[in-house]
């Protein structure tokens, strides 16, 4: 019987990074490190360099990062640029010198130009100017990608480094944050509908006219894609990339209006008023929508429909919520 590969998950407690420990564990691995913040500090280089010259793992999946909405960004842009800059240095250079061959970068569809062409295919990265309000934390997960490049164009051959990095779509599921003002709108719509519901409050309001289109990944799905893009034999993965624009896009390639996305929600929760739409709040771009194509090709594609998907989150909110009481 062949030794399991040691794997390093990087964000172990995030929403991504705890999926991705679900899935691994649901195929019979066993072999895991990981470490909390306070355990380790990823931004400290000789700290990062002490842990993988001590464990030395095999492979790693890098999805530890410092995220937050809009608010965050615009308060905090040094702390985002810096703090993912470092991990991502800190943990891809340590991982290359105790002899790491196979790492996943899990970077953010926010990479694009704010006015990329929908849906949005890998080749549109670096074509244009990026959204303002996260553009620290977007430079940073480019430049993510390019590391990961780099070290395979410089010590592919040599050494046999092959890293590679995905970006995913909106994500949801278990393990995301539900702070009533700091969360994305999935979680933030969930916790609104539950306590309408609890509260017998008549209606719901929705920001903007509920028209614009948007993709949702279920979290589980985003862990099988990472599992399956690493796991990928070299000569399918360079036949559907290049050296120098090697991500993968991870979604659905289906979008559905904030609309229809709010009423499965009242569905899902139970939530028997009605929903009124605020056109006082603006709505963002009309459609954001990531092209799987690629990913697609090589033979990946979601299995957890939106309904599904958001029953699910439900019912670990509420198991949540039953835990807090």
């Amino acid at each position: 019987m062949t030794a399991q590969p040691k794997i390093y998950i990087a964000g172990h407690r995030g929403m991504v990074g705890s999926a991705i420990i679900r899935t691994l564990q649901s195929q019979g691995q066993t072999n895991f490190i990981t470490r909390t913040h306070n355990e380790l500090e990823l931004t400290n280089q000789e700290s990062v360099r002490k842990f993988f010259e001590l464990e030395k793992p095999d492979q790693v999946y890098l999805a530890a990062a410092k995220v937050g909405g809009i608010h965050a960004n615009n308060t905090y842009p040094a702390e985002f640029i810096y703090d993912n800059l470092m991990v991502q240095a800190n943990v891809i250079d340590a991982a290359f010198n105790n002899g790491v061959k196979k790492l996943l970068f899990l970077g953010s569809s926010c990479i694009y130009p704010k006015l990329a062409k929908q849906p949005m295919s890998e080749d549109s990265l670096l074509t244009g100017t990026l959204e303002p309000t996260n553009e620290p934390y977007a430079v940073a997960k480019i430049a993510g990608i390019k590391l990961c490049e780099s070290y395979n164009r410089q010590y592919g051959e040599s050494h046999g480094v092959d890293y590679r990095s995905v970006m995913p779509t909106n994500l949801y599921g278990p393990g995301d944050n539900y702070h009533p003002v700091n969360s994305h709108v999935i979680p933030a719509m969930i916790r609104r509908f539950q306590e309408a519901k609890i509260n017998n409050v008549p209606n719901v309001m929705i920001w903007g006219t509920g028209t614009p289109y948007r993709e949702f990944l279920y979290v589980d799905d985003m862990a099988a894609a990472s599992l399956f893009v690493l796991e990928l034999d070299e000569m399918t993965y360079q036949a559907n990339t290049e050296p120098m624009l090697s991500h993968i896009n991870v979604g659905t390639g289906v979008d559905v209006t904030i609309r229809e996305m709010a009423e499965t929600m009242k569905r899902v929760v139970g939530f028997e008023g009605e929903l009124v739409f605020d056109t006082t709040k603006p709505d963002g771009a009309p459609r954001k929508l990531i092209d799987v194509t690629r990913l697609t090709s090589m033979g990946w594609r979601y299995r957890v429909d939106l309904e599904e998907g958001l029953q699910k989150t439900y019912d670990w909110f509420l198991s949540q919520e039953s835990v807090r009481s």
